[in-house]
C-alpha cells in the first residue's frame, strides 16, 4: 500500500514537471487592479512585454479598476490554478485593504500563492515649494504647534497613501487632519495649490510638480535612501523612527497553482528583471527598484507589512469602512 501510495505521488510529481516544462500552451492572462498609466499597470507591461519579446509567451493584460482593488483581485481569487490567471497587485491590496475595508472578498493566505515581487519604491513627502517647512523636523513642529491643524491629503481613506502618512504622524507623536481625494494626482495638486500642508505620492505622480516648482521633496518614506532618490533622506533619518513605507508590485497566482509552474513564473520573471532596459524604465517611470524576491521571501515581506499597517490602524483608531 505504501509502495503504491509512493509511485502514485511520483507519477504526480511527474506529471506536475511535464506540465511545467510545456507551459505555456495558450495565453496567460495578467488582471491588474487599475487602469491604464498607473503603477501596476505599467510595471506589468514593462515585465510581460519583455517575457513576450524574449521567449514569445502570449500574454494579455486585463484592466478591471474599480472597487478599491477588488474586482481584479476577486476574479483572481476564483481563477483556474493552472497558471494561465495571474494577479498583479500592489501593497493596498494584501497589506491595506483587510484592515481598513469590510468584506474583503479575498485572503492572501487563503485564496493566492506569492510568485514574485517584481518591483519596490519609496513614497515622496511633499510640501508647497514656498511652504517654511523645510523639512521633516519642521513638519513634526508645525504639528506639535497646532495639534489636528495640520492638512494632509490623500488618493483616498484606506489607500496605502493614506496609512503611510498616519504611519509618519504616528510615529512622530502628533495629530494631523487627512484631506482625502479621488486619486493620487489631485492630492498632489492639492498641495501645488496650498489646499493642504502635504502628501505622500509615488514619484511619477510628483514630478511634473517638481519640474514646475510648485513643489519641493522633504524626503521618502522607506527606510533608507535608494538609488533612485539618493538626494533624499528618509522619515528616519529626518527623526521620525520606524517609518518604512513602500509601494511594491508584484505577481499572485490563485492557490492549487502547481509549484512547478509557480517556480517557472518565478524564474523567467526574475530573469526579465535582469535586463538594463527593464531596470532602466523601472527607475524612470516610477522611481523603482527591480527585485525579483522569490515566492517565500515575498509572502513572508507581505504578512510583515499587513501587520504594520494593521498596527497603524489600530494606533490610529480608523474604522473599518
Amino acid at each position: 500500500m505504501i509502495r503504491g501510495l509512493i509511485a502514485g505521488l511520483a507519477a504526480l510529481a511527474a506529471c506536475a514537471t511535464v506540465a511545467a516544462q510545456e507551459y505555456p500552451t495558450k495565453p496567460i492572462r495578467v488582471l491588474v487592479p487599475y487602469a491604464p498609466g498607473g503603477v501596476v499597470d505599467t510595471t506589468t507591461r514593462i515585465v510581460t512585454n519583455k517575457i513576450t519579446e524574449r521567449l514569445g509567451w502570449q500574454i494579455v493584460v486585463d484592466n478591471r479598476p474599480g472597487g478599491n482593488g477588488f474586482i481584479a483581485t476577486g476574479i483572481a481569487a476564483k481563477g483556474a490554478p493552472d497558471g494561465y490567471t495571474i494577479l498583479s497587485a500592489h501593497t493596498g491590496e494584501f497589506a491595506v485593504s483587510p484592515f481598513v475595508f469590510k468584506g474583503v472578498p479575498f485572503d492572501l493566505d487563503r485564496d493566492f500563492e506569492a510568485v514574485v515581487m517584481l518591483s519596490d519604491a519609496p513614497m515622496l513627502v511633499v510640501v508647497n515649494s514656498q511652504s517654511p517647512i523645510n523639512s521633516f523636523k519642521d513638519l513634526v513642529a508645525a504639528a506639535r504647534a497646532k495639534p489636528g491643524a495640520v492638512t494632509f491629503g490623500s488618493p483616498g481613506n484606506g489607500s496605502v497613501n493614506h496609512l503611510a502618512s498616519e504611519w509618519l504622524a504616528v510615529a512622530a507623536g502628533v495629530k494631523m487632519l487627512h484631506i482625502p481625494y479621488k486619486g493620487g494626482a489631485p492630492a498632489v495638486s492639492a498641495v501645488a495649490t496650498n489646499e493642504v500642508v502635504w502628501t505622500i505620492a509615488g514619484l511619477p505622480g510628483v514630478t511634473p510638480h517638481l519640474q514646475s516648482k510648485r513643489v519641493k521633496v522633504l524626503g521618502i518614506t522607506t527606510a533608507r535612501r535608494t538609488a533612485q532618490t539618493p538626494n533624499w533622506m528618509s522619515a528616519q533619518e529626518g527623526g521620525i523612527p520606524s517609518v518604512d513605507a513602500s509601494i511594491w508590485v508584484g505577481f499572485f497566482v490563485p492557490k492549487g497553482t502547481p509549484k512547478a509552474i509557480i517556480d517557472k513564473l518565478y524564474t523567467v520573471s526574475a530573469d526579465m528583471l535582469k535586463y538594463p532596459d527593464v531596470k532602466e524604465r523601472f527607475a524612470v517611470v516610477g522611481g523603482a527598484e527591480t527585485i525579483g524576491m522569490p515566492p517565500k521571501e515575498f509572502h513572508a515581506r507581505v504578512k510583515k507589512d499587513a501587520e504594520r499597517y494593521k498596527k497603524v490602524v489600530q494606533d490610529v483608531g480608523i474604522t473599518p469602512q
